[in-house]
């Protein structure tokens, strides 16, 4: 039996897109919060009320790799609070900009 820990373990998509968004040089890191944050038009407003809270909470207090960053923190959080379905297409969209920077790094 597997123990996720953490709450984007469960899909292998999410788990992989948020490793390789936390090894990412700085501004691509800079970029991606961006995208993120569009899933807010796809939500409620209390769960992004909820996300808020969460943010104020952990802004500068926090030990995740995001915490230290508002823009990446309120993000994450927005992806955290997602749908599973939304949460996976989000993945699957970094993921496939993740591939096209490699490729640009290579040319």
């Amino acid at each position: 039996m597997t123990d996720n820990r953490r709450w984007y373990d469960k899909d292998p998509d999410l788990k992989e897109a948020m490793e390789i968004l936390s090894l990412s040089p700085s501004d691509f890191k800079d970029m991606a919060p961006e995208f993120i944050i569009q899933l807010q038009e796809e939500m409620a407003a209390e769960v992004i009320e909820k996300v808020y809270q969460t943010v104020k909470k952990y802004q500068h207090g926090g030990s995740r790799w995001y915490d230290n960053d508002p823009v990446t923190l309120r993000a994450i959080e927005l992806l955290r609070v997602a749908p599973p379905n939304v949460q996976r297409l989000a993945a699957k969209k970094l993921l496939k900009s993740f591939n096209r920077e490699d490729m640009v790094d290579i040319e």
